[in-house]
């Protein structure tokens, strides 16, 4: 089974860019984050016309998230914790995997830039909020895959000028112990477990010839639940898609299970 995740900044903007990508990479659930449109205004019927259901959870103009899938999926939810700002940021499903309840959570964490403002402090809280609730699941079901936009620089590793993003929302430290607290309740970052020391990004900015110099950043995740760690079949990051015509400044992270 392939599961794919992917920020398109506009599902509508991208929508060719996505059908072409579905087309060629067959991918079974599709994780959207920044999909920036309400409900009422996704592209429901395009993905129906390719075997998919879509999940959804939007926000006009900003944020929003979904899932698309050719499985049924059950137990939607978009009330994971109570955002402060009541912005579209997480929807779960429950998917029935070889015996396995699998719970998947799709997630947008906010940027949090400048650091000094409350852009900030609520990227902090709601960090804080889900790492509480995430624990609380864990003790439900121990099957569970994370996936989305993090917003979260790892390691040094996973940018191209560390020193640069260090006192970023991206890269300050406080941002990755957090993320390392969610992975010390038993996930795997699936990426760097199966690629210890590559050197691969999922998001390019627009500005100065990024996506040309290769100045990127790896701020995409999978976590999987150490229960599923057995299930990885591959973990890729397809760059293709980023060097389409009005592409995303993010490309897709795929992840094959067994």
């Amino acid at each position: 089974m392939k599961i794919i995740s992917w920020n398109v900044n506009s599902v509508r903007a991208r929508i060719e860019n996505i059908k072409e990508y579905i087309k060629d990479s067959s991918p079974d659930i599709l994780f959207l984050q920044e999909i920036k449109t309400q409900n009422e205004n996704f592209p429901n019927d395009e993905f129906n016309q390719m075997g998919y259901i879509s999940y959804i959870y939007g926000q006009k103009s900003y944020n929003g998230v979904a899932i698309i899938s050719n499985h049924k999926l059950e137990n939607i939810n978009t009330n994971f914790f109570k955002d402060d700002l009541k912005q579209s940021r997480i929807i779960t499903s429950e998917l029935k995997f070889k015996k396995k309840k699998i719970e998947l959570i799709n997630i947008y964490v906010p940027n949090g830039n400048p650091v000094d403002t409350e852009k900030y402090e609520y990227k902090k809280e709601w960090l804080r909020k889900f790492v509480n609730n995430v624990k609380k699941k864990l003790v439900k079901n121990a099957n569970i895959i994370i996936a989305g936009d993090f917003n979260i620089i790892p390691e040094e590793i996973d940018v191209h000028d560390f020193k640069r993003y260090e006192n970023d929302a991206l890269g300050r430290l406080e941002i990755r112990k957090k993320y390392r607290e969610l992975i010390n309740l038993g996930f795997k970052d699936v990426y760097r477990l199966e690629n210890k020391t590559k050197q691969e990004y999922t998001f390019w900015d627009y500005f100065a010839g990024s996506w040309q110099k290769n100045y990127g950043m790896r701020i995409d995740h999978f976590l999987l639940s150490n229960s599923l760690v057995e299930n990885i079949k591959s973990i890729k990051i397809n760059k293709k898609p980023r060097s389409k015509t009005k592409p995303s400044d993010h490309t897709p992270i795929e992840l094959e299970i067994i």
